[in-house]
């Protein structure tokens, strides 16, 4: 059936695959990037990378209306669980079989404290293999790390990276980290959101596609690509 990506501005990634609807850090309420509303998204499941609240976002708001199950770190998860969400807590490097297919928690480097300023353990980026087999690497919020190599090694079809700066990697080094996973297809995120994290994600394509084999797909908040 193939897999669906949709970008809705940041970092928040719609993924539907198999007949599931995933969510990843859906940040919509005071995002200015934002071409939906938290009560007009479909999600079976939530996925949530770190404890900032422009990760957590909505979703409280988006669980409670769904019914979605929450993935993060072992910390996230007791915390949104005391809330009355349904959660599953994994921990970096550990793996899950779910519906959707097996979900791996990766590495990543940055930071995760909760909006109320609880321990929001570490930050991680997601692994996907999909039940058809497809590799999804969404980095997330992280900086360069050389253990991407290792990452790719898997074999990428599709990697979500982020090429703000300041907060993130920036061009240069997202660039590095292209290199280094070795995707087919590769889409820039977490940019453009805030005057701070501004980017031309169109000449970064270019350089992307110059020095490498991937294919790089520059999204508008709200648009979709397809494996």
């Amino acid at each position: 059936m193939g897999l669906t990506f949709t970008w809705y501005g940041h970092a928040t990634i719609g993924l539907e695959t198999g007949g599931y609807h995933l969510l990843v850090d859906p940040f919509f309420s005071g995002n200015p990037a934002a071409t939906a509303k938290p009560n007009e998204v479909r999600a079976d499941f939530i996925l949530v990378s770190h404890g900032h609240g422009d990760h957590v976002g909505d979703t409280e708001m988006i669980a409670k209306r769904t019914g979605a199950l929450v993935i993060s770190n072992f910390e996230i998860s007791s915390w949104l669980g005391r809330k009355g969400l349904k959660t599953h807590g994994q921990h970096l490097g550990g793996g899950y079989r779910y519906p959707f297919g097996y979900l791996k928690l990766t590495f990543a480097i940055h930071g995760s404290a909760l909006p109320d300023g609880s321990y929001g353990g570490n930050p991680a980026g997601f692994l996907l293999t999909t039940n058809a087999g497809e590799k999804v690497y969404l980095a997330q919020d992280t900086g360069l790390f050389g253990d991407m190599k290792l990452i790719g090694d898997e074999g990428i079809d599709l990697a979500a990276l982020p090429i703000g700066d300041n907060f993130t990697m920036g061009p240069d080094d997202a660039l590095r980290a292209v290199e280094l996973l070795r995707p087919k297809h590769v889409i820039p995120i977490h940019y453009n959101t805030f005057e701070l994290i501004q980017q031309d994600a169109h000449a970064w394509a270019k350089r992307v596609e110059k020095a490498t084999s991937a294919k790089v797909h520059v999204l508008k908040p709200g648009e979709s690509f397809s494996l």
